[in-house]
């Protein structure tokens, strides 16, 4: 077998793509600072998760394993040539062409007298009284500094109130002050424009230290490690232990530390200590410290020609509104493509249910919903209305712990049964179960999706809501639902595959089905589409059924290990990763052989964490015309797409071909064809 490829420069080679939008000139300005804030964003997580280990392992000395002094040398290297890449971006490109456009950011050198006096009584009116300036000395230590919180050190000359020469002092920025401010029109009567708070604190720091002068400073900003880490098998309560975690995560172990580029060796000195950090773990950066902050702008701007032209999705092609939606599905499935058709669709389903006087109960797996969300609402109404609702929330789904902790307080406070799903696992998988009493028989409705329960990232997300009330797809439901709740063993499904127990197997199986029908001489064909491939077994599979002549196509939107395009190995395989103005996140199936076709949908990444460590579920699309449906949509339309496309060659890096004038993305496409209902076709080509 031959080498795979990194995992962590993967998901940092992903970020490179999603940097070249910010790169593009053909797109709206203030997108591109938004595609910049994202990848600094997507930097902090990064840094947050995946860094931790090998910042030990260079500490320790380690040359051997996963982890060594090598791994966290090259992974610095390519951090630091993306952070310098984004700084340049920002100073050369893109600011300039903000100004062009009326827009400043205004330093505290570039304001003119009135402008400085606004900022001046701005200070003292809000910033000031919220600011704690720290003198370090023995009985004042270096103060708790939260993960990427915006803080100042301050290098002293004189004395103290009692004499002493202490000349360090920090001075902590708090979160809840805007971090871009507008000036009014009384002193910047054209165009926008707009401070940085950072700037604010650093044109007034001396105002903090009366009778004492300041003769360096800088910004800083630590990142630290905060993947939570619980023992469910040692605590009694996890949501109490998960509460009293988050408490802990702005605290973790620093990873990097980020300083102004003007920022002199000996406060660098004195951080770097303070925080144990190498040399490769310090950041000067020729702008403020935190990048991502700089989204509010988007919100400062009123010009509409700066931003993407709005998209209102279509209402769901499948839904008849005339009709309720449970006389629908006992016709046939519903498919609803998101963002491109409405998630209303999804919300009127379970309003329905919650409306409906026979409708006896209502289940649904809980994993990312948002801190506002109508969805939740309407189980709390079902609860009120005295149906049994049963919620399996998932405490530990990664930064959004504290919101799911809230939703569950608040639907056990009212009478729903919460479960927290199995322990030791992530309850991935998201699935809504209706039951309703027609007649003598109890009937059910289920919504599948590969997406979360969330409509603000509904209209961001590409995924796929499946709506059915097929019998036995329904019932594997049920008896998932009750082996989430009492832990009892799964019975045999007929419709499911269901992680742990079997989905890595079911895929490996189909893989090597293809492999077995292309060794007979049969045609055969794998197209997967997905946001990660990690996991070896399947990875060893595919390059497996490459080998046996099976053609594959692999539509993976993030990192991906699978070294495509090598001769004799696995030049029957193609990567390619599609970054557009929506977020990829659907994730779709294809296997063929001879004219025998299959189709499924799944909430779970080709990844060893989804495979083995998650509840996740993968279903098949039966309905040869939803299929043909998904088909074009999901995967023949991204294979086509020659402008958001880019291809993972044999040396391990992605290239985006020329973008021609004609090209065509598939979203573009996609959003072209709706409302229309899509042309059917049979199979790929």
């Amino acid at each position: 077998m031959p080498p795979l490829l990194d995992r962590d420069h993967s998901i940092l080679a992903f970020n490179e793509r999603v940097f070249d939008w910010a790169c593009r000139e053909d797109a709206p300005l203030l997108e591109r600072l938004r595609y910049l804030c994202i990848v600094s964003s997507n930097l902090d997580e990064f840094f947050e998760v995946r860094v931790a280990p090998h910042l030990a392992a260079a500490q320790a000395g380690d040359m051997q394993g996963t982890y060594t002094v090598a791994s966290f040398e090259t992974l610095s290297a390519s951090a630091h040539k993306l952070v310098a890449r984004q700084y340049k971006l920002y100073n050369d490109a893109l600011m300039p062409a903000f100004a062009e456009r009326g827009i400043r950011l205004l330093s505290h050198g570039e304001r003119n007298h009135p402008q400085r006096r606004w900022v001046r009584e701005y200070f003292r009116r809000e910033v000031s009284p919220l600011l704690v300036p720290v003198g370090l000395d023995p009985s004042h230590p270096f103060p708790q500094v939260a993960n990427k919180s915006l803080n100042f050190i301050v290098r002293l000359k004189g004395l103290d109130a009692f004499g002493r020469d202490n000349e360090i002092a920090i001075v902590k920025v708090p979160r809840v002050l805007p971090r871009l401010i507008k000036l009014p029109a009384s002193v910047a009567p054209e165009g926008v424009s707009v401070v940085a708070l950072s700037s604010v604190v650093r044109a007034h720091l001396s105002e903090l230290f009366p009778g004492r002068e300041v003769t360096e400073f800088s910004q800083f900003r630590v990142t630290r490690h905060s993947d939570l880490a619980v023992d469910e098998e040692e605590v009694s309560n996890l949501r109490t232990a998960l509460r009293q975690g988050l408490q802990m995560r702005h605290y973790g172990k620093a990873v990097r530390l980020e300083v102004s580029s003007g920022c002199s060796q000996h406060l660098l000195d004195f951080l770097q200590r303070q925080f144990d950090l190498p040399t490769n773990a310090l950041y000067r950066v020729h702008g403020p410290v935190n990048l991502v902050r700089l989204v509010q702008l988007l919100d400062l701007v009123d010009d509409p020609s700066l931003l993407f032209p709005p998209w209102k999705p279509a209402r769901p092609v499948g839904l008849r509104g005339s009709l309720p939606i449970f006389q629908q599905l006992r016709r046939r499935d519903v498919v609803i493509h998101q963002p491109f058709e409405s998630f209303d669709g999804v919300l009127a389903f379970l309003r329905e249910a919650v409306q409906d006087p026979q409708v006896l109960a209502i289940k649904q797996t809980i994993y990312r919903t948002g801190a506002d969300s109508e969805l939740m609402d309407l189980l709390r109404e079902a609860v009120r209305r005295g149906k049994e609702v049963t919620a399996v929330v998932e405490l530990k789904a990664r930064f959004d712990e504290e919101a799911n902790i809230n939703w569950a307080e608040a639907l056990e406070s009212i009478g729903a049964q919460v479960v927290y799903g199995v322990v030791g696992l992530k309850t991935h998988a998201k699935m809504l179960l209706v039951t309703r009493r027609e007649g003598a028989r109890l009937r059910r409705y289920g919504h599948l999706s590969t997406g979360n329960y969330n409509p603000r990232t509904a209209r961001l997300y590409t995924d796929i809501s499946y709506l059915t009330s097929d019998p036995a797809l329904t019932a594997d439901m049920d008896a998932l639902f009750a082996h989430l709740a009492s832990q009892s063993q799964l019975p045999r499904l007929k419709r499911l595959w269901v992680a742990p127990f079997h989905l890595q197997d079911r895929l490996a199986e189909r893989i090597a089905a293809t492999a077995a029908a292309a060794r007979e001489g049969q045609s055969t064909r794998i197209v997967a589409k997905m946001n990660a491939l990690t996991d070896e077994r399947l990875i060893h599979a595919l390059i497996d059924a490459g080998r046996a002549g099976v053609q594959i196509d692999l539509i993976v939107r993030g990192a991906c290990m699978l070294p495509a395009g090598l001769p004799g190995v696995t030049d029957n395989i193609r990567v390619r990763s599609i970054i557009g103005r929506f977020l990829e996140h659907s994730r779709v199936f294809y296997f063929r052989t001879g004219d025998d076709d299959e189709l499924y949908l799944s909430s779970a990444d080709w990844m060893s964490r989804n495979m083995l460590r998650r509840v996740e579920l993968a279903w098949p699309v039966t309905d040869p015309q939803l299929r043909q449906h998904l088909i074009d949509e999901c995967l023949v339309a991204y294979l086509h797409d020659d402008c958001d496309a880019w291809t993972l060659g044999a040396d391990g890096r992605y290239r985006r071909a020329p973008v021609q004038a004609d090209c065509r993305g598939a979203q573009a496409a996609l959003m072209q064809r709706y409302p229309a209902p899509p042309a059917s076709r049979r199979g790929i080509a």
